[in-house]
């Protein structure tokens, strides 16, 4: 997971008050911590991850998360070349396990990857 869980119980599993199983099973799992349009200023996250092609990136709501394990998901990725199937099978497999919460999912391959670098402060492409 590259992004972080902004409900209470992702904050308690952060600070090591819950474990996983334990934030898996709380009533209070889709209690929001933060979210947008909720203040007058939102605070967003920002990180900076490399990527090479080939990979996958799953954007995806507590919906799939919650009920599919990460283990899953890289099989079901593995398994099918083809996203849209992966995607099917995915919020299937979602639907079985929970299928209690709305599933957003959206899978993203990375074809080609522009090499870039800093001097000064200042980005350039790399040939």
């Amino acid at each position: 997971m590259l992004t972080t869980d902004h409900t209470v119980v992702g904050e308690q599993v952060r600070l090591g008050l819950l474990s996983p199983q334990e934030a898996a099973e709380s009533v209070n799992r889709h209690l929001l911590r933060r979210s947008l349009g909720n203040d007058l200023f939102v605070n967003v996250d920002t990180s900076h991850h490399q990527v090479v092609p080939g990979d996958v990136l799953v954007l995806c709501s507590d919906g799939l998360h919650s009920s599919v394990s990460d283990n899953d998901m890289i099989d079901a990725l593995r398994k099918d070349a083809d996203l849209e199937t992966a995607a099917r099978e995915l919020v299937g497999l979602a639907n079985q396990r929970d299928g209690g919460d709305n599933i957003t999912l959206q899978l993203i391959r990375v074809r080609s990857v522009e090499r870039m670098g800093m001097y000064r402060g200042r980005p350039y492409k790399l040939y």
